[in-house]
């Protein structure tokens, strides 16, 4: 990283157990991954109401031109805008750049945040942002830089966590002061009034409410989706050494989306702030007691990790059978579709993990929702998740202060007992008596002693949880055109 530059100042604010901070996490990005990333954040200004402060830095005036006037649309919505760019012809003349609420800093060319790229959106309902630097020549190494503009890469993170970026808008802030005092005041100023008033909003926890949380998050996946259907159709007809890179690191942040927000919501639930973390750990260690292959695990662990998702509601369009409610004297197998869950389904490498978390409701006597599936015909992940879930939610309702979240071994054994003993309680009516068992067995080491240690995941590294086995179909599927009133289930 550039030294003196916004990203390289908050990994440092970062590192060392004396900053008080967890350490970030970064990843590699492509250019075009980047710009679908930023057109959805920036989408979400120009559907709901945020009036937010957005500072971006755009390495060059040429750059900047090219979102010009999407950027005049945004100025119509937005409290107020800093572009940093080094200037090329026309960075100043445009129409948006003479918007009252639109502010250039022209940056020294050697100034290490002119080889940034950063959109920075502050608002007291709704906090995202991307902050990402370009590789040097000497980090491509003996490839080079590549000659195709799309397959420049980036280093860095992208984030919903509202902390985190009002944290980074202060160190952008403090950055543009070199360049226009009067400016960062009034900067500093109105990020201030950002975070008084985000206390005192309602939703969640003072950010994007759950619904707003859904629309968002699909509107990033449809962006990441339409660059890969761009990149496919318009490949060479002979397949080039980057292409394979380029579709996988759209990927990987489709589902990077998914693992933020769940991670965003663990961390305003501040009575239980690892409960994902927590959960996919019991998952993947029932799993493995239970001998389960590889992939079933991986399986396990991402559904883990997302099964708070199936809580969010989603208020863009889904399919046509999203309409339809629950039948009681419908066939068994049809279901309303959760809308968390279809928000998982908008990846389509993510069916199976999607099934997992719709059916982990279910009941083993049958009289459970969304479709009242009995024994076996739940998924074993769902039995497995809804069995952990509820134990690791007793295990919580025993927290203390001295309880470390994330780590099993600071909870006594009485709490551990107490928990297990609600599930066996439900043993055959609720949850599947062996899976049962097998937590008992679980409960039984962890009491002895086991060590579990529970890990937050590296989210920019999280695409080796999905394999062959993730858009696998679950479920066996109904033909709506055979069955109008009742909706496939996948």
């Amino acid at each position: 990283m550039l030294k003196g530059s916004i990203l390289q100042t908050l990994k440092e604010a970062h590192q060392g157990a004396e900053t008080g901070k967890r350490s970030l996490n970064f990843g590699v990005y492509y250019k075009n991954t980047l710009v679908s990333l930023c057109h959805a954040l920036e989408d979400s200004i120009l559907t709901d109401n945020y009036s937010p402060l957005v500072i971006t830095a755009f390495q060059r005036g040429k750059w900047y031109l090219e979102e010009a006037d999407r950027y005049g649309e945004i100025a119509d919505r937005a409290q107020q805008i800093v572009i940093m760019a080094a200037p090329d012809a026309g960075f100043a003349e445009h129409p948006t750049s003479q918007r009252s609420n639109v502010a250039l800093v022209s940056l020294d060319p050697v100034d290490p945040v002119a080889q940034e790229w950063h959109l920075i959106i502050a608002s007291p309902s709704y906090t995202a942002m991307v902050l990402c630097q370009e590789l040097t020549p000497e980090d491509y190494g003996v490839a080079g830089v590549p000659e195709m503009d799309r397959e420049r890469k980036f280093y860095g993170l992208w984030t919903f966590e509202p902390t985190l970026v009002q944290e980074t808008a202060e160190l952008a802030i403090a950055h543009i002061r070199r360049y226009n005092p009067t400016l960062s005041t009034q900067l500093a100023d109105q990020l201030q009034a950002i975070k008084a008033q985000s206390h005192y909003q309602t939703g969640l926890a003072g950010v994007s409410t759950p619904e707003q949380l859904g629309d968002i998050v699909s509107r990033v996946v449809n962006y990441l989706q339409a660059s890969q259907q761009d990149l496919l159709h318009n490949a060479p007809s002979y397949a080039y050494p980057g292409q394979g890179f380029l579709d996988n690191n759209l990927v990987s942040n489709e589902l990077q989306a998914f693992l933020r927000i769940a991670q965003l919501i663990d961390q305003t639930d501040i009575s239980n702030p690892m409960t994902a973390a927590e959960i996919a750990t019991l998952a993947e260690t029932l799993g493995q007691l239970l001998d389960l292959p590889a992939w079933q695990l991986h399986r396990l662990r991402l559904a883990g990790l997302l099964h708070r998702i199936g809580s969010l509601s989603q208020e863009t369009e889904l399919s046509p059978s999203a309409t339809h409610r629950y039948d009681p004297d419908a066939v068994p197998l049809a279901c309303p579709l959760v809308p968390g869950a279809q928000l998982l389904r908008t990846m389509n490498r993510m069916k199976a993990i999607a099934t997992i978390i719709t059916h982990q409701t279910e009941w083993w006597n049958g009289s459970g929702l969304p479709a009242r599936l009995a024994g076996d015909a739940i998924p074993l992940e769902s039995r497995m998740l809804g069995l952990v879930a509820e134990f690791q939610a007793h295990l919580a309702a025993h927290r203390t202060p001295d309880t470390e979240p994330g780590n099993f071994a600071s909870y006594p054994p009485e709490a551990l007992s107490s928990a297990l003993a609600a599930c066996q309680a439900e043993a055959g009516d609720r949850w599947d008596p062996k899976l049962v068992e097998t937590l008992a067995l679980l409960v039984g080491g962890l009491q002895q002693g086991l060590n579990l240690p529970v890990n937050l995941p590296k989210i920019a590294a999280g695409i080796w949880l999905l394999d062959s086995h993730s858009d696998d179909e679950l479920l066996p599927y109904i033909d709506e055109s055979s069955s109008p009133a009742s909706p496939s289930v996948r």
